[in-house]
């Protein structure tokens, strides 16, 4: 008489059919864990930004591509001359890349083609083009206490703060500072903005 014996060890193909099951799970455990990250990094911490026009040079060129910084004005407030990028105000998906000119509760004006803050020209190193167009700022304009007036380098070929189509930036439309030029290879830089 023959007894039947139990075990409870797998057969060969059993233990490959786990072990590959395992190595799925792992991968798409692995893919979750980067596509959240990622999710972190570009929601909260930075962003590649792609320079689109003309309105930057000769700071920024178009198709240059740079890293947004999000997380400075967590802590900090924004500062004249910050290089900043906000969604334009009829199309969001359109993002907008302009230098902090006017702060909040200032006066701004242009005169003359030139920019005065609170009654005073504004001594600056960028865009020192006289400027055909002052737009709505031609007339004084009183900033809110979080309101930007923003203003291309290159000041007759921008759509900025002088127009209706940007206006004056709020303080919660600021998605960050332009930070890092990433491309092209050979100008990859920090930006400067102060």
């Amino acid at each position: 008489m023959s007894k039947k014996v139990y075990s409870d060890k797998k057969t060969k193909p059993e233990k490959i059919e786990q072990s590959k099951m395992k190595e799925i799970i792992g991968l798409v455990i692995y893919c979750i864990i980067v596509v959240a990250i990622m999710f972190f990094v570009i929601k909260f911490i930075g962003q590649r930004t792609i320079v689109i026009g003309d309105s930057m040079n000769p700071t920024l060129h178009e198709d240059e591509n740079l890293i947004t910084d999000k997380i400075t004005y967590r802590f900090k407030e924004p500062k004249r001359f910050d290089i900043i990028v906000f969604p334009y105000k009829d199309n969001t998906s359109k993002l907008l890349i302009k230098r902090i000119i006017g702060m909040p509760g200032e006066t701004v004006q242009i005169k003359n083609g030139r920019v005065y803050i609170n009654d005073h020209e504004l001594n600056e190193n960028y865009g020192n083009a006289i400027m055909n167009d002052g737009g709505v700022a031609a007339n004084a304009i009183i900033l809110g206490e979080d309101e930007y007036f923003v203003l291309g380098d290159n000041r007759n070929n921008s759509q900025d703060s002088r127009f209706a189509s940007v206006g004056n930036v709020h303080r919660s439309d600021i998605i960050g500072r332009a930070w890092l030029r990433i491309w092209p290879l050979d100008k990859v830089a920090l930006l400067k903005h102060q």
